[in-house]
């Protein structure tokens, strides 16, 4: 796979106009949208048109139609994209507007998931480099993995701590109460 980015957004924009500042928000915040399935592009689309600065990265890939390999754009993550902006109840109920929007993650508008610039900005520099990219479950530190390829496959054990492109799982003999750990590469891993 290769990259593809979309990024069609009124940089510089914290909110629209006619929206008051929340009192006590500072500055603009990142935010996930939830949308229903292959929204997307709509949700991105109108919230654009009504002054929002949004990020929705996308991947370039390989399909197969009417017998013909043919190049598509899909977002990274599906059914979600991002929102950069000052958020205040009035923002808040005009993104809810959305056609195609499930919603913004977070307990409630007051209360909302933000994501750190520095996140994103990873997202960013991956789409600007145009490296091959492909999805890969989430992996946290504890959680028991199984390793689908190479000589190790089917092998179980817990994830410890991730290197840019390689793992430590500990694979573990409880009755002995002994453990090894191995280095994996973290794209032959999914969650057991």
């Amino acid at each position: 796979m290769t990259i593809a980015h979309q990024h069609r957004s009124k940089k510089g924009l914290a909110h629209p106009p006619g929206d008051a500042e929340p009192s006590g928000a500072v500055e603009a915040q990142w935010y996930a949208l939830y949308t229903h399935s292959h929204c997307e592009d709509l949700v991105h689309d109108q919230l654009e048109g009504k002054g929002f600065s949004v990020f929705l990265p996308k991947l370039e890939v390989f399909t197969e139609r009417s017998g013909k390999r043919c190049r598509a754009q899909v977002p990274m993550f599906p059914s979600y994209l991002f929102l950069h902006h000052v958020m205040g109840k009035m923002s808040y109920i005009e993104v809810c507007k959305a056609r195609g929007l499930v919603r913004i993650l977070g307990e409630r508008w007051d209360r909302l998931g933000v994501i750190p610039e520095s996140e994103i900005e990873a997202v960013r520099k991956v789409l600007q480099a145009h490296l091959p990219v492909q999805p890969h479950p989430y992996l946290q530190k504890g959680q028991r993995v199984r390793i689908m390829q190479g000589p190790l496959i089917g092998t179980e054990g817990i994830f410890l701590q991730s290197k840019p492109n390689k793992g430590l799982i500990i694979l573990s003999v409880e009755l002995l109460q002994r453990s090894v750990a191995v280095e994996v590469d973290c794209s032959i891993v999914s969650v057991a």
